[in-house]
């Protein structure tokens, strides 16, 4: 009976040790599947998505094509606007001295000198020199306007060049009735009314200097002694028109009543 036990226990043993063995096989057989390159559907799914993250980095970014392209536009649109430009804006330098100036800076040296704009010089400026048989070439002017005054950064319509114009003229004219009043109406001394006339010459001949015009030594000495000859002769004749006497009470010089 002892031995018949002791042999059934050594067989269920046995049986055991086999159903162990045949699960170690399995599991040498699925360690052997996963060494020989099969994965879970979970790790093929990384895969997938690491290979797509990689394939999204070796792609340029979206937003620098595109500013890439936008830029590359914007030079051939400048070249083309560079090519529509007429020959004469291109040669045209008369405010090449004040190239970078802002339009405050030139608006400020004109306000604390004369009664005009920077916008009335230049549209007057531009008016004179673009004159033809047939007028102003007002429509040229104001569509060029950045490209020929370095100050003015925006196109103008032909209306708006045109009125610019029309409000230099005007100021011009009471300026000049102004200051002709002043002269003859005896509200100056002859040096003083000298003073006035050099310092109005010497505005004048900056902003013609701006504009390029070259003045020699000679030339200006001359002007200036054109103007102030001339403004003697106005002073003297608008005395005559004050006084009716035939001699001036101021400088003495004899008129004749009848002729005055």
């Amino acid at each position: 009976m002892t031995d018949t036990a002791d042999s059934s226990r050594k067989d269920e043993l046995s049986g055991e040790e086999r159903e162990g063995s045949g699960e170690e096989g399995g599991d040498s057989g699925e360690k052997s599947a996963v060494s020989s390159g099969h994965q879970s559907p979970e790790e093929q799914s990384l895969d997938k998505e690491s290979s797509k993250d990689q394939s999204l980095e070796d792609e340029p970014p979206e937003d620098q094509s595109s500013e890439t392209s936008t830029t590359a536009e914007s030079e051939a649109a400048t070249q083309q606007d560079e090519l529509d430009i007429p020959a004469d804006v291109q040669s045209y330098d008369k405010f090449s001295k004040i190239d970078g100036s802002t339009y405050d800076r030139a608006n400020e040296f004109l306000r604390d000198r004369t009664y005009i704009t920077a916008r009335e010089w230049a549209m007057a400026r531009l008016c004179a020199d673009f004159r033809t048989e047939t007028g102003v070439e007002m429509t040229k002017i104001g569509e060029n306007l950045p490209h020929l005054v370095p100050f003015m950064t925006d196109t103008y319509s032909p209306q708006a060049v045109n009125q610019a114009r029309s409000s230099f003229e005007e100021k011009v004219r009471k300026a000049g009735a102004t200051f002709l009043y002043g002269a003859m109406s005896d509200f100056f001394t002859a040096e003083e009314l000298d003073d006035v006339m050099y310092e109005a010459t010497e505005v004048a001949k900056f902003l013609l200097e701006v504009e390029g015009v070259d003045l020699s030594v000679e030339d200006e000495l001359a002007a200036e002694e054109n103007i102030t000859e001339v403004m003697r002769e106005v002073r003297e004749h608008s005395a005559a028109l004050r006084h009716d006497e035939v001699t001036c009470p101021e400088c003495g010089h004899q008129f004749d009543a009848e002729d005055s």
